[in-house]
């Protein structure tokens, strides 16, 4: 009884082992998503603070889709914080797809301040660095987060256009 209690032992200890090697083929690595922002665009705001729209383009690099039901991100100029933004928009992007994501940020009256202090400072308001950083939440593999960052080259003359 003893041996036979043994075998049944390390058969289902086998069993175990070759199903948990075979869960690890279903988590494969996931490339990073590539984000990039393609506008901002102004809103309404209230007392001192400044709304926008930042309109991200979201691209899917993966051959499993990606779905999500909520975004936050976080958007920093010239290394400092500028504005932050929340939305519970919910959305699909395809295996090897894109998606363009339009996220309301508040800018607050300080973060403005700061950030006019800090230009006032540098000579030219051409490359300017920013990191944009959020995350996608939900679906069936979690909360996605990625970042961008690049300079902003701002226009020249009068031709602010947002």
């Amino acid at each position: 009884m003893t041996a036979r209690l043994y075998r049944l032992t390390r058969l289902l200890l086998a069993l175990a082992l070759l199903g948990a090697l075979n869960a690890c083929a279903l988590f494969q690595a996931r490339d990073p998503l590539t984000i990039s922002v393609i506008g901002i665009d102004p809103l309404p705001g209230q007392d001192l603070e400044m709304r926008m729209a930042v309109k991200m383009r979201v691209q899917n690099p993966n051959e499993t889709p990606l779905d999500f039901n909520g975004i936050a991100l976080n958007l920093e100029v010239n290394g400092q914080p500028l504005a932050s933004g929340v939305s519970d928009q919910q959305g699909h992007i395809g295996r090897y797809d894109e998606a363009v994501i339009s996220v309301p940020v508040s800018i607050t009256a300080f973060a403005f301040i700061r950030q006019a202090y800090g230009l006032s400072t540098l000579g030219s308001l051409q490359g300017m660095p920013y990191k944009l950083r959020g995350k996608l939440a939900g679906g069936p593999l979690g909360t996605v987060r990625f970042s961008d960052e690049g300079k902003l080259d701002l226009p020249k003359g009068g031709n602010l256009d947002w």
